[in-house]
């Protein structure tokens, strides 16, 4: 691995002293992630495997090139989990991919209820930066911090900051107990129901409403989610078929997912009511995440969400020219174009790929 590393190395300052660009990238699962894609394939999917993990202490590190399904395998067979569950667009994501893109899977929730995201749980990173050093941030505890913490800067940076070689994140043991409701509700209803049970001590660990139908997951001990059932009511799915439906959502091979035009995700207070734009939606995360399917003007999709405290990206498909992130104040652009010279000074690393180059 020394010798893969050294060449990594050598390959970004060549790039840097040239002029070069370079489009890091290991299995390419999330290449329609983002904006467009530019520079030279800087292949990384050799540098993988798992450097340590240790199930009593609830951490695992790995190279970036490691697949999900391998990381995943490893963790069941003692048990454990990811705790953020990370989406598997198609076969071959890797570990540098899901912490470079930041996203999460139906487990994350951006008021607390459920898990956290992918932030959340990275404890430390390696990272080579623009100028082919090799630099290690965080550690294996949470509360190894010390001066910024690089290692969540990192995580959904989209590779602009350097490539990251390996990550070391907090697992979970894998609930003892789950089980799935089903209501039929319209969306004013379900946006209440979700913000009700929000404020309870409930196992809820997902949520996902379309089309009139609301499924929420509950996972924890057993007499907990039992009591939870008895509670809430609803309609009780087999086990097979709730997992097929919650994979669906979270690799997006459920049928909305699959309906024509782009696809939007906006994240929006979870109390918002419902969002009066075109198109079809499905909502998750208690309320939090709502994607939308529709052929809307990128501006008003914007405009919608920033109007209640949220932010709209551009996730799949439509037009990416003009920036698929929602775009930063001024401040912030000059913060994050700050940042981005101390990492990586000569703009080697995924041009354009998280914001617009500056003209």
């Amino acid at each position: 691995m020394d010798a893969l590393l050294a060449g990594y190395s050598e390959r970004i300052r060549a790039a840097a002293s040239s002029g070069g660009r370079l489009r890091v990238r290991a299995g390419g699962t999330k290449d329609f992630y983002g904006g467009p894609l530019e520079g030279d394939i800087f292949d990384v999917s050799g540098y993988a495997g798992v450097v340590n993990y240790e199930p009593s202490e609830l951490v695992m590190t790995a190279r970036c090139g490691t697949t999900l399904a391998e990381l995943e395998d490893t963790l069941a067979a003692c048990g454990q989990m990811i705790p953020f569950e990370p989406p598997h667009y198609a076969s071959g994501a890797t570990l540098g991919g899901c912490i470079a893109s930041g996203l999460s899977g139906p487990r994350r929730a951006a008021n607390g209820l459920y898990y956290g995201a992918v932030r959340d749980y990275v404890l430390g990173c390696g990272l080579m930066d623009g100028r082919g050093e090799a630099l290690r941030f965080g550690g294996q505890v949470m509360k190894n911090v010390a001066g910024y913490d690089v290692s969540r800067l990192a995580t959904g940076s989209m590779g602009t900051l350097g490539v990251i070689l390996e990550v070391s994140i907090k697992v979970l043991p894998v609930p003892v107990a789950r089980a799935t409701l089903h209501f039929e509700l319209d969306e004013s209803g379900a946006l209440a129901k979700l913000n009700e049970w929000g404020g309870r001590p409930l196992p809820v660990s997902a949520s996902a409403w379309a089309q009139g139908n609301l499924r929420i997951r509950l996972e924890g001990a057993a007499a907990a989610v039992e009591a939870a059932c008895a509670g809430l009511g609803g309609h009780r799915m087999e086990e097979a078929e709730a997992a097929e439906f919650w994979q669906g959502i979270r690799n997006h091979t459920d049928s909305f997912f699959s309906r024509p035009g782009p696809l939007w995700r906006l994240s929006v207070p979870s109390s918002v009511p419902g969002l009066s734009l075109p198109g079809s939606q499905l909502i998750e995360w208690g309320g939090a995440l709502r994607w939308w399917k529709t052929e809307g003007e990128a501006a008003d999709m914007r405009k919608a969400a920033q109007a209640v405290g949220g932010h709209a990206t551009l996730f799949r498909g439509g037009e990416r020219a003009a920036g698929v992130f929602q775009p930063l104040d001024p401040v912030l652009a000059r913060l994050n174009a700050k940042v981005k010279s101390v990492f990586d000074p000569s703009g080697v690393f995924n041009p354009g790929r998280l914001y617009p180059e500056p003209a």
